[in-house]
């Protein structure tokens, strides 16, 4: 019974609670329903206010773009507008224009008929005139026109061979004295050497007792020393030197510093002579190169290929009639820079081709080619510029000139190898071949006075007015250049100026 009871009371609180829990859910579900119809209310307030605002500014923006459309419709019919009255103003000048060219034309028209009947009236006169003046001469218009213009080609003919005449002398002169002065400074500014190669070198020795050990027993260390250099070495009573003589400067500096060698050891033997020139042999091999090196810094010359280089620098060791080859190139391609800045060429592609001009003269190569032929394959080979090959090649007339460069590198060739005092040529046969030539001249009947000028370049002959004519003055230089070279050995060529005066001299008393 208590159980019962207690199961109905449990129930009873168990409905209790449900009904105060419902009753508080249903509540609480209304609360939250209030809150979320607030929150819609607010929302759908911003969003209506939101919607209003984005109205407004598309209706503004819209406005502001119709307004802009509008100003420029506004500004293309002003200008349209503008344009019409243009072209109205326009049309009416072209039509003010039209008639006024049509009123000249008129005049024109008008004009040009009394312009054709005066022409036909003046053709008529003229003729009339033409017919009157061929009855009064004799001669047809045609005869007279072909007379006029014979005589006016004859006076014209003469006036301009008197004009080319006078053009061309005073060019002569102009060209002469130009010449003179390039050729004149050139020399000027140029520092020159004489020739001091020889074909003989002295080794100096401290004592004679030196000389028997470069003898050696039976002579065998001189032999050894000569099959090793080539070179003929003398030992005679001369004090205190040893003369090596050869005519390959070369070979004499190698047995020169080979003897020095051997002599400052003081081993002599065939074995150490052999070593010894060996070994001064590369010496001066890197010597060639070394000046060779030098040779084209002093210059300012850049780029040359190596093998050049070495060929430049063996022209130390080989000479030209006496004279220094490397001398001779290095004053030839001053000689060339000068000449040319004077002339208004490149002056350092001249003094390119006047060092390396005679680099065929130390090549071992086809020794059979002339050495100017050969210089210029030499150059073409280790890839030197055209006009430089030309240059070489050219400075003997052995091929055409092509450049500017090539008469330059020759006249500065001849200019450093026929000076006095450049080769080696003794001072009284110099002389005496200057005095042979002038002897030559006078022997001619009529010459008063000769002079050999330039170096025996230019020989001056002075006749005598009553005893030759200019047409035998012609015929004398002709003779005496026939008989110089006949009978005369000179370098280059030789120039005979005749000259034939005529002098009145009276005295006022």
């Amino acid at each position: 019974m208590e159980i019962m009871i207690g199961i109905i009371g449990l129930l009873i609180g168990s409905f209790g609670t449900w009904l105060i829990y419902g009753k508080i859910l249903k509540s609480h579900s209304q609360k939250i329903l209030r809150v979320a119809e607030s929150k819609a209310e607010v929302i759908k307030k911003d969003k209506i206010l939101q919607a209003k605002e984005k109205f407004l500014q598309l209706k503004s923006d819209h406005e502001k773009e119709i307004n802009s459309r509008n100003s420029k419709i506004q500004v293309a019919e002003n200008k349209l507008k503008q344009r019409e009255a243009v072209f109205s103003q326009k049309q009416e000048e072209l039509s003010r224009k039209r008639k006024e060219t049509e009123t000249i034309r008129e005049n024109l028209e008008s004009q040009l008929s009394l312009v054709e009947k005066k022409s036909s009236e003046l053709e008529r006169v003229q003729k009339q005139h033409l017919e009157q003046l061929e009855a009064i001469s004799g001669l047809t218009a045609d005869e007279a026109k072909n007379q006029l213009i014979e005589s006016l080609k004859a006076e014209a003919k003469t006036e301009a061979l008197s004009y080319i005449n006078d053009i061309m002398d005073e060019a002569k002169i102009n060209a002469n004295k130009e010449s003179k002065r390039i050729v004149l400074q050139t020399i000027q500014r140029v520092a020159t050497e004489n020739a001091i190669e020889n074909s003989v070198t002295i080794f100096h020795i401290d004592s004679d007792e030196i000389k028997g050990r470069i003898i050696g027993r039976e002579g065998r260390n001189i032999r050894a020393l000569e099959a090793a250099t080539g070179i003929e070495i003398i030992v005679d009573d001369t004090p205190e030197a040893i003369v090596l003589s050869g005519f390959d400067p070369m070979r004499r500096e190698i047995a020169r510093l080979a003897l020095h060698q051997l002599v400052t050891d003081g081993r002599i033997h065939p074995a150490r002579i052999e070593e010894v020139v060996n070994k001064v042999r590369k010496q001066v091999e890197e010597e060639m190169i070394e000046t060779g090196k030098r040779t084209t810094i002093d210059l300012g010359i850049h780029g040359l290929h190596p093998e050049l280089i070495k060929l430049v620098g063996k022209m130390k060791y080989r000479s030209s009639y006496g004279q220094n080859l490397l001398q001779h190139s290095r004053e030839t391609a001053n000689l060339c820079a000068v000449m040319a800045s004077e002339l208004g060429l490149n002056p350092k592609r001249a003094k390119r081709a006047g060092l390396l001009h005679d680099i065929g003269k130390v090549s071992d190569e086809d020794p059979e080619l002339p050495h100017a032929i050969l210089g210029m394959k030499l150059a073409e080979k280790y890839k030197e510029k055209p006009d430089i090959c030309n240059a070489i090649g050219a400075h003997h007339d052995e091929v055409e000139m092509t450049t500017m460069i090539a008469p330059v590198v020759q006249v500065c060739d001849a200019i450093s190898g026929a000076r006095p005092g450049a080769r080696r040529e003794v001072v009284d046969s110099y002389i005496k071949r200057l005095k042979d030539l002038e002897s030559l001249a006078l022997n001619y009947p009529g010459v008063l006075k000769t002079y050999a000028i330039q170096a025996g370049r230019e020989l001056r002959v002075i006749v005598g007015s009553e005893k030759v004519s200019d047409k035998d003055a012609e015929t004398l230089s002709y003779e005496i250049a026939k008989k110089i070279q006949t009978e005369m050995t000179y370098p280059g060529q030789v120039k005979i100026t005749v000259i034939r005066e005529t002098r009145a001299v009276n005295y006022a008393k």
